[in-house]
């Protein structure tokens, strides 16, 4: 290969990472997470960041004490946070694939956090905390 032929293979290719990097960049600002809560008293959104955007709550969560308020907020929040950082995964595998640069990214994603829930009283008693070290 003549020395012209491979400068204008190597500008092509790096033409390519560049319209890729743009194009998964446009993708990843447009990553966002949304998440309602088992009885729909709560609605969020987050960005990419994780950053709270948007708060919904519906006359239901009025009837909610205000630490369950609370806990239900923090939840949905963290679904909603776990849907975005799935999303910003799936982009930078599709656009950069498996590797350390992934793995640098999977490192700063908030995990996946189970969702609490209001324990019924059967479910109380036949589970009771101290045997299955759940919160109360």
């Amino acid at each position: 290969m003549d020395p012209e032929q491979w400068l204008a293979k190597y500008e092509k290719q790096l033409a390519d990472v560049v319209a890729r990097s743009k194009e998964a960049g446009a993708r990843l600002r447009q990553v966002g997470g949304t998440a309602t809560s088992p009885r729909g008293e709560v609605t969020v959104r987050v960005g990419a960041g994780g950053t709270l955007e948007d708060l919904t709550l519906t006359p239901a969560a009025r009837t909610l004490e205000s630490d369950e308020l609370a806990r239900l907020i923090l939840d949905t929040t963290r679904q909603a946070q776990h849907t975005a950082g799935a999303q910003i995964v799936g982009i930078s595998t599709e656009y950069f694939g498996e590797g350390p640069a992934l793995d640098v990214i999977k490192q700063h994603l908030p995990a996946g956090v189970p969702v609490g829930r209001k324990r019924d009283d059967d479910d109380y008693f036949a589970n009771p905390p101290e045997i299955t070290n759940e919160p109360i």
